[in-house]
């Protein structure tokens, strides 16, 4: 009698549908809603179609034209600078280097900072809980200080360290018993430039990307850590099946981030070999952007590469996007909430009983 009882109850205080097909009722716009909306809503959007998307559109217009940056006179040539632009073997050039910074520097510094992070938040003792090294605050600090230090400080650093006569690399090489690298040009040799330019920008970034990991690994669970190592699982299997998986959006933003950051290089590539290279070996896109811009004042064919810039920005940010949706990423949010609103509708369904 109490279970029918109860049960009644429970059903009259369900909501009844205000419309037909079971349709809520919308609830009314009061004043708090609305200047909730145009405080939390409104103006962030208006911040960004001002400072985001008139701009942008704004530089797609001076693409179609001639502008020499200096004067109000101007020609339309529609997409003559696009033309032109495919057709200039040095911005070529330019694309393609940017596109190996692209492939290596986020994959590169991206493992050296999982590596970082997980062996000061889990390189602990085998012997007892799961823990990080002794002195974890400091190696933090070490590894960080890098990110520190401005981009162009770095890049004027490394480049006196990178000196074929007097710089501190090739002394070291040479002090070792190497004395084929006593007066060799890092900066110099095509088939080392690149690689010197890349080893900078990773060796300034991975100290952020390893605190960032650091964070996200503090936010994963325990008790995983301590099943798995009940099981068995040694710390490279540990890390490809629980550390991972569990910081996966943090991977997929830095990837993101450092992607950007490598298809732009301008400040680091800037500092060490503002010609771009031997034989344009380093040249980024936004140098040939400077370049043109400023010494050639074609301001019109600049914006056009910095659109180009823009696109291939986009279209990087969407692959790693599509990667991590093919190789199962957001599948785990998923699965984690599906035994939550099982055992809800479950409930539901004993309650209606």
């Amino acid at each position: 009698m109490k279970d029918n009882i109860t049960t009644s109850d429970a059903a009259s205080r369900r909501p009844e549908p205000a419309a037909r097909g079971g349709r809520p009722r919308r609830r009314k716009l009061t004043f708090d809603r609305v200047t909730f909306f145009l405080a939390f809503l409104g103006v962030p959007l208006a911040i960004f179609v001002i400072f985001v998307l008139i701009p942008f559109g704004q530089a797609i217009f001076w693409a179609m034209t001639d502008w020499r940056g200096f004067s109000p006179d101007y020609n339309f040539v529609g997409f003559d600078n696009f033309t032109k632009m495919f057709q200039d073997d040095i911005f070529l050039k330019a694309l393609r280097n940017v596109a190996l910074l692209a492939a290596f520097v986020p994959l590169v510094t991206l493992t050296l900072a999982l590596g970082v992070a997980v062996a000061i938040t889990l390189g602990g003792p085998s012997k007892g809980p799961v823990r990080g090294i002794r002195g974890a605050s400091f190696y933090r600090i070490i590894s960080f200080f890098p990110y520190v230090v401005p981009a162009i400080i770095v890049g004027l650093i490394w480049a006196q360290m990178y000196d074929p006569n007097a710089g501190l690399l090739n002394g070291v090489l040479t002090g070792l018993g190497l004395d084929q690298f006593d007066t060799f040009a890092w900066l110099g040799e095509k088939a080392a430039a690149m690689p010197a330019v890349m080893f900078v920008i990773v060796w300034g970034l991975v100290g952020f990307y390893a605190v960032l990991f650091i964070a996200a690994i503090k936010g994963v669970p325990g008790e995983l850590y301590e099943a798995a190592k009940i099981d068995g699982a040694g710390r490279l299997r540990t890390t490809i099946s629980i550390t991972l998986p569990a910081i996966r959006d943090s991977v997929q933003t830095a990837y993101i981030y450092l992607g950007i950051a490598a298809l732009d290089a301008f400040v680091y590539v800037q500092a060490m070999v503002p010609n771009g290279g031997p034989d344009n070996s380093t040249l980024t896109i936004s140098q040939r952007l400077f370049s043109v811009a400023f010494a050639k004042q074609q301001f019109g064919y600049a914006t056009a590469m910095g659109v180009v810039l823009a696109a291939v920005t986009l279209v990087f940010a969407a692959l790693v996007f599509l990667v991590n949706r093919l190789t199962g990423g957001g599948e785990g949010e998923s699965k984690r909430k599906a035994p939550g609103s099982r055992a809800r509708r479950a409930a539901a369904k004993g309650g209606a009983r």
